[in-house]
């Protein structure tokens, strides 16, 4: 807008404005346990903020309310306890409608021999949703029975403008 412009809405302009919800964000309290070679859904019963009350705290699911479907970022953050051997390694995935439409990116993480533990897995996906689809974040690890340490953080909101 050039310096000394003003833009003025008698309610009949649209397309401009905004303000990215539904927005949500949960989180992890305590560690979880995830067996070897199954995808697993992250348990995470708490919310930092949750705009539309979109995410389920009880089956850990984002659902798009009705009239918000369209492009939305989600983010996720987790670290997996994998002992510090370069074979194993932790998997977490956006998953959509339970994985049967489709599964969307994944965010890897090697882990290397001696004292190091664990390395962190940060990822983000941009999604097309329509209304009623829903989001959960799952966990996939290869040895044995490990840890996913707490905390884990799965978010996500609404893009507007694309």
């Amino acid at each position: 807008i050039p310096s000394g412009v003003t833009i003025a809405n008698a309610g009949t302009a649209t397309g401009f404005g905004g303000d990215n919800t539904p927005a949500f964000q949960a989180y992890m309290s305590s560690n979880q346990s995830f067996s070897a070679s199954t995808y697993t859904k992250v348990a995470l019963a708490n919310e930092y903020y949750d705009t539309d009350n979109a995410y389920d705290t009880s089956n850990y699911r984002f659902t798009v309310p009705s009239g918000e479907g369209g492009k939305y970022l989600f983010y996720c953050m987790g670290d997996f306890d994998l002992g510090g051997d370069n074979s194993k390694y932790g998997n977490l995935r956006f998953m959509i409608n339970g994985g049967t439409d489709q599964q969307v990116g994944s965010g890897n993480v090697a882990f290397g021999g001696g004292s190091n533990n664990s390395n962190g897995i940060v990822m983000s996906r941009t999604l097309t949703l329509n209304a009623g689809d829903y989001v959960e974040l799952f966990g996939w690890q290869n040895n044995g029975t490990r840890n996913l340490w707490n905390p884990v953080f799965f978010g996500g909101h609404k893009l507007i403008g694309v």
